[in-house]
């Protein structure tokens, strides 16, 4: 690849260091992904420029001006501290006619509402859990088709954040607690699912037109179901790497599916990247139940992509080497921009 001038996007408290001497394991984990697009670029020979954004649109409009890059890789996962908001970012470099990584505007839209993605999902004949959303300052009542145990999580909030063993509940009087947890402490919408018992794997796609499914990857909860907990991507169990060493909570191939349901959940996947309109790279989430039925649950544009996250790992275990994976995905977001317009 040509050497690129590439402006890399992130918060402000994620700009990486040159190097990671010195410092913990728990103070790397919080900016991992930074410094390894940041770091594997620079080696690749490319000119890359980190830039922390929060509240203002200001810094970005100047670097393009000054900085002139061929390329804006984003790893903004919010924008003015809310999630809802880095379409937003999307669409301005849309505007400024600046080639972005990662997903069009108007697919973070479908995929960030939980509700709405599983609705076109569902209205496409793919599995969804059954499920309710509560609104903020609404009586909490359970619809009578929603059958208990339910798993309730922010509507919008992803990576997990908020979810936690007492995110399922089996009591109407638990649902009501939960819910209330969320408005009060998440600041947003709650939704409630069925809880599917079974295995929780994931699929990363590759891609604008032409679609590359990743290797199935399954999160594996070692020792947590013979504690008595149920087996479920708590924010612990997705980021805590003291909490998963004690459980024995790893990620890594799914294996012993039989090959048709394997190529079953990979054209499920992209099936849903489609129909919700993504475009760059996501990972598409699922329950697989003990009948083989896999449940949407949700899709995730942009995913971490450090190289020791489920994305990277997959990609490598298809043949696509880190360096590779950032290079792909630079020229997704290249090819788009060349092409007049996003997917939306």
């Amino acid at each position: 690849m040509r050497r690129l001038r590439i402006l890399v996007l992130m918060h402000p408290d994620c700009v990486p260091p040159d190097s990671t001497d010195g410092y913990t394991a728990k103070e790397i984990n919080y900016w991992k992904t930074e410094f390894d697009v940041v770091s594997t670029l620079r080696a690749a020979g490319h000119d890359v420029r980190p830039l922390g954004v929060q509240e203002e649109i200001k810094p970005v409009r100047d670097e393009i001006e000054n900085f002139k890059p061929h390329v804006v890789f984003t790893l903004l996962e919010e924008f003015h501290y809310a999630t809802a908001y880095d379409q937003h970012i999307a669409s301005y470099l849309e505007l400024m006619k600046v080639p972005y990584t990662g997903c069009n505007p108007r697919g973070l839209i479908l995929a960030r509402g939980k509700d709405l993605s599983k609705t076109l999902v569902h209205h496409r004949r793919i599995a969804v859990p059954a499920f309710a959303v509560f609104p903020k300052s609404r009586k909490v009542s359970r619809p009578p088709r929603l059958a208990l145990p339910l798993i309730v999580k922010s509507l919008t909030e992803d990576g997990s954040f908020g979810i936690s063993q007492a995110s399922i509940v089996d009591t109407d009087e638990q649902l009501a607690e939960r819910v209330a947890f969320v408005h009060d402490r998440l600041g947003t919408a709650a939704i409630a699912e069925q809880y599917i018992e079974g295995r929780e794997v994931y699929v990363g796609v590759l891609g604008n037109n032409r679609l590359r499914a990743l290797p199935v990857w399954e999160l594996k909860f070692g020792s947590l179901g013979g504690q008595g907990a149920r087996q479920i991507a708590t924010k612990k169990a997705k980021h805590d790497p003291e909490y998963q060493e004690r459980v024995g909570i790893v990620d890594g191939p799914a294996e012993d599916i039989a090959p048709d349901l394997y190529a079953r959940i990979h054209r499920t996947a992209k099936r849903i990247y489609r129909i919700l309109g993504l475009d760059g790279y996501a990972r598409i989430d699922f329950r697989l139940s003990a009948d083989g039925t896999p449940y949407f649950i949700e899709a995730n544009p942009n995913p971490e992509i450090a190289k020791s996250q489920e994305f990277a790992l997959a990609a490598r275990h298809d043949g696509i080497e880190y360096t590779d994976l950032l290079h792909r995905i630079l020229n997704l977001g290249i090819s788009r921009a060349k092409a007049g317009a996003s997917v939306g």
